[in-house]
């Protein structure tokens, strides 16, 4: 069975009852029609009005991007250090342009990016220990004291005898900044893993932000980028709505993740893996 193949079976098997899995497409989340002036607890969407828990002490619950705090030029200093540039013409035409290994395999690059502590590395030692139909390679992890990861964690997976994934994390930790940008460079495919809780809903704005100023606006309109939205089994759990919204990624794929139990994960890496075969090799 062709790896294309076996990734849309992936996609239409059912959840395990008891499992709150969904995939909510752009369809399922909506921005309001206007945005108030003022930060607002109350978010608005086509089928009710959410009430938003408290703001915390410092504010941290109503975030806004004059708050995110991301040097946009050393930003771009990074980016343009670890080569990433515009798309070229090979880039952008599937098949066009294929990283291959001694034995002809082509590699596809896919990076968990997002805050620091947002679960990144939680959600690659899960896959890596309970995706038994794939075969898988060694983890290679480098972390401080702490065990939080200070450059990289690293998986091949190996979809077929012709295709391998190259799955990485990134630190999350702002001091990291040219390593974690350093890893983006090449890659095929990203899982933006935001953490919902209140407090947190600034460095995911600025994580984001960074993002995007690394891969240019051309990368970003044309690459796989799947967003889960982790720790949803947390009492104060901002509203998925809510989430979308302010992170404006309605376009995106959008999976409410608990990664310490592997709760809709497996679904968002079929999705990822998916997208990204099309998108490199276009089948």
């Amino acid at each position: 069975m062709s790896v294309f193949r076996r990734l849309k079976q992936w996609g239409k098997k059912d959840s395990k009852d008891g499992d709150d899995k969904r995939d909510l497409s752009p369809t399922d989340v909506s921005t309001p029609e206007t945005e108030p002036d003022e930060p607002s607890n109350t978010v608005i969407s086509s089928s009710k009005t959410i009430e938003l828990p408290p703001p915390t002490p410092d504010g941290s619950i109503v975030a806004s991007t004059a708050e995110l705090r991301v040097d946009r030029e050393q930003t771009l200093d990074l980016a343009k250090d670890a080569k990433i540039g515009k798309h070229t013409t090979n880039e952008i035409v599937p098949g066009k342009l294929l990283k291959r290994d001694e034995q002809g395999r082509v590699h596809i690059k896919i990076v968990f990016y997002g805050p620091s502590l947002s679960g990144k590395t939680t959600a690659l030692r899960w896959l890596f220990g309970n995706v038994r139909s794939l075969s898988k390679g060694r983890l290679v992890e480098i972390a401080d004291e702490l065990g939080r990861t200070t450059f990289f964690d690293f998986v091949p997976v190996t979809a077929s005898e012709r295709i391998v994934f190259d799955v990485f994390t990134v630190a999350g930790q702002r001091r990291h900044a040219r390593s974690r940008i350093t890893v983006l460079r090449d890659s095929d495919g990203i899982i933006f893993m935001a953490d919902s809780r209140p407090e947190m809903m600034n460095e995911n704005l600025a994580s984001l932000e960074e993002l995007r100023i690394a891969l240019g606006t051309d990368r970003l309109a044309n690459m796989p980028i799947v967003i889960a939205l982790n720790k949803r089994d947390l009492p104060n759990a901002l509203p998925i709505e809510y989430m979308a919204q302010m992170l404006d990624v309605e376009s995106h794929p959008i999976f409410p993740t608990v990664a310490t139990e592997g709760q809709n994960l497996l679904r968002m890496f079929q999705r990822v893996l998916r997208d990204a075969l099309v998108y490199k090799v276009g089948i």
